[in-house]
């Protein structure tokens, strides 16, 4: 099967977010976060559709395909954000500010219309605040970090080295320019072993805790290679 990666397209929208909803239907995290119960497929859909055209312009996002396909069906996604956008206190771009200017105003958009969609706001804020102290300990390279935020591969196409694809499709970059890599898994098992086959070593366990009910999140990095 020959697969090939390119950076996401409108129509390649709606199967990228079935796969990232299809990967992250028991993620740690994503269980933490967010209240089952109460969770909207809807309202989650119309948020990670404003991302991926978002990330169409102002970011990295890669889908991976079979060339052979007729119907251009979504293997993988990858989303990863550029060290300009990825790292605080860097130079923004006049670009890079209007996206994220549009990006608020979008997400508070799809917020009015369809809601929280069962997100934990509280924790939202309590893993956002652990994620900046762990960022601003690991990140000291000037040169900035490329930030692989999601990968992720459909169910039918795994363990065919589609992820691995995804991943090389960035550091092969990452290393040309000289840049590390940064990424933050919610499993230690099997995440861990395939990550630092990929050249990622652990640089830090970042633990999220609401009153006594915590997740962990295992913080990566990668040095450039060549």
């Amino acid at each position: 099967m020959p697969v090939t990666v390119s950076s996401i397209a409108e129509q390649d929208i709606p199967a990228a977010i079935k796969c990232i909803q299809e990967a992250f239907a028991d993620d740690p995290y994503a269980n933490w976060v967010f209240d089952r119960e109460n969770f909207s497929v809807e309202r989650n859909t119309a948020s990670l559709s404003v991302r991926c055209r978002w990330g169409m312009s102002h970011a990295l996002f890669n889908v991976a395909k079979d060339t052979e396909d007729p119907e251009g069906n979504v293997l993988g996604v990858a989303c990863w954000l550029p060290p300009a956008v990825a790292n605080p206190g860097s130079k923004v771009s006049w670009w890079d500010w209007y996206g994220s200017w549009w990006l608020w105003v979008q997400q508070g958009i799809t917020n009015l219309k369809h809601g929280r969609g069962g997100l934990n706001v509280n924790r939202y804020h309590i893993w956002k605040e652990a994620q900046a102290k762990a960022q601003s300990e690991i990140w000291d390279d000037r040169n900035g970090y490329y930030f692989c935020n999601i990968v992720t591969v459909s169910p039918e196409a795994q363990g065919k080295g589609i992820g691995k694809l995804l991943f090389k499709h960035v550091t092969d970059q990452a290393d040309k320019e000289g840049r590390k890599c940064y990424l933050e898994s919610s499993r230690a098992e099997p995440n861990l072993k395939i990550y630092e086959r990929l050249g990622f070593r652990l640089a830090r366990e970042m633990v999220c805790d609401d009153g006594g009910n915590a997740i962990t999140l295992y913080c990566m990095v990668r040095d450039p290679q060549g």
